[in-house]
């Protein structure tokens, strides 16, 4: 397309075409690595509802993806828009409080291991 101008369209399926492109390498890697569920709201999903389950990069930064997973996490598409949502407002207002935004920290599996012993008794 050299010389001509790009239409709203092609540019939009371009960049829709490179979104999947990235996220289907990532997304696949994280639903391997992690249980699927959310870890903010602990809902838990299966294949009929996968579609749901988002990757959030903690650091808001979607071409960081260490192999070890460890700038992912698991959470359900509302979850993942309330925490774009306080990112975006940091970054709009700012804050009285943190300088730094923090992530999600509800940890579902804390206490699996306990859970599981008490209930074979």
């Amino acid at each position: 397309m050299s010389g001509q101008k790009k239409t709203l369209d092609q540019v939009l399926a371009e960049q829709r075409e490179y979104n999947t492109k990235r996220a289907s390498g990532y997304r696949e890697k994280a639903l391997k690595l992690y249980p699927w569920v959310c870890g903010r709201c602990a809902r838990d999903f299966e294949r009929r509802n996968l579609s749901e389950l988002t990757v959030h990069h903690v650091d808001h930064d979607h071409d960081n993806n260490p192999p070890d997973g460890s700038n992912w996490e698991l959470l359900c598409i509302y979850c993942h828009d309330e925490e774009h949502t306080k990112y975006e407002n940091l970054v709009r207002y700012g804050s009285t409080t943190e300088k730094k935004s923090k992530a999600a920290t509800f940890n579902p599996f804390a206490d699996l291991k306990a859970k599981m012993d008490s209930d074979k008794k």
